[in-house]
């Protein structure tokens, strides 16, 4: 049976290589589509590594050309913030605040191995403004100034990549333009500063003075209940100790959801067109196969002169249908699966690829059967007598 539906739809080639094209396509748009929702929601349910709720950012524009006197005034701000009664804790942040595009990067080794990391710069109370926890070492305190090297803070995934099952505390993994040593003295859990729909990646914390506060961003957690006149009252506080700077205050619950709209923008957008190609597909397989039913009518009515049953051509007609998306299906997956070859797709995990790959192929023959459902239901009720209007 399966071998004479293969010889119907090669005897009908020029009628279906157009099917099989328009297959071909929509399945590598679909399965693109699946495999980046799949990956979105793979990362949106993994740890964050820390806690965005009640955490705003404040943004500072200096306009002062003085270091003593930036120096000098944001030392105050500072002390302005942790006196509000409705903040728990402030810091300070560079490059490390969540759902900010800004990053940096350097290369740290040890011993021959070399990695790039990511590098976010805070002051002491960066733990306690998002929640990070140690699991193991410690974190910043300080006994801290008096020591005669850097220290810094890595999170789980740099630590597996650069130390493998050893032990990363007091390790030196200084960088190439390192001044003096740098030694890692704790460990947090996979700080994924870019967000849920972001992956996991090497992170390293290094700490920031206040004497010499090097840093843009003052992040503090407001106690839970705060009012909403808190942020006007906020503002007053800063432009009251310096007037001809700008802040731009955010709470981090708004931030997220900048984020998250603009990262699953394009991946709505893409699937409104694959959505769209896929209903131009199924329009055009209906129309075709509803064609092929006109036309072949003395094929089919000799078929029932014969015997053949309805239930026969039904199958006849969704089997020749389940042949042509194969045909698509299987050129489509040759060139899928030459992608981790070429490093596409790189950054999708092997499941999830294995994983997007058979929904798309289901996808694909479940369209093909509901687009076949009626054109097949017509062919069975072609009568044997209609054959002999084409003698």
């Amino acid at each position: 049976m399966i071998k004479h539906l293969f010889k119907l739809v090669w005897n009908r080639k020029r009628a279906n290589i157009l099917i099989v094209a328009e297959m071909f396509f929509s399945f590598l748009v679909l399965f693109a589509v699946v495999a980046f929702g799949l990956y979105y929601a793979d990362s949106y349910r993994q740890p964050l590594g820390f806690s965005y709720e009640n955490v705003w950012n404040i943004f500072v524009i200096s306009r002062a050309s003085d270091p003593q006197n930036v120096l000098t005034t944001k030392q105050m701000l500072y002390q302005a913030l942790k006196d509000l009664n409705e903040v728990e804790a402030v810091a300070g942040a560079q490059t490390a605040v969540p759902y900010e595009s800004n990053r940096s990067r350097r290369r740290h080794s040890h011993r021959g191995r070399s990695i790039l990391v990511e590098v976010g710069r805070v002051t002491d109370d960066f733990k306690e403004v998002l929640g990070l926890k140690i699991i193991h070492g410690r974190w910043f305190e300080k006994a801290d100034d008096a020591l005669g090297w850097d220290p810094v803070i890595i999170n789980q995934r740099f630590s597996r990549e650069m130390f493998g099952s050893e032990d990363p505390l007091g390790k030196n993994i200084a960088s190439a333009k390192a001044i003096r040593e740098v030694r890692v003295v704790g460990v947090v859990s996979d700080f994924r500063k870019h967000g849920e729909l972001s992956q996991s990646v090497n992170f390293l914390l290094e700490r920031i003075l206040f004497q010499k506060p090097s840093f843009d961003n003052f992040m503090i957690r407001v106690r839970p209940g705060a009012p909403a006149t808190f942020e006007e009252k906020l503002m007053a506080q800063l432009q009251a100790i310096v007037q001809d700077w700008t802040f731009h205050i955010r709470p981090m619950s708004q931030m997220r959801a900048s984020y998250l709209k603009l990262r699953l923008a394009p991946l709505i957008t893409a699937g409104l067109i694959a959505a769209f190609l896929m209903m131009i597909v199924g329009l055009g397989l209906m129309g075709v196969l509803y064609q092929n039913v006109t036309q072949r009518t003395k094929e089919i009515g000799l078929r029932r002169a014969n015997g053949a049953t309805a239930e026969h051509i039904y199958k006849q007609i969704l089997g020749e249908l389940l042949v042509i998306t194969t045909f698509g299906v299987a050129a489509g997956t040759l060139i899928i699966v030459q992608f981790p070859l070429l490093r596409w797709f790189a950054f999708i995990s092997g499941k999830v690829y294995i994983i997007s790959l058979a929904i798309s192929v289901a996808m694909m023959y479940l369209l093909t059967v509901l687009c076949g459902l009626y054109p097949a239901r017509l062919a069975t009720k072609v009568h044997p007598a209609e054959a002999l209007h084409y003698e």
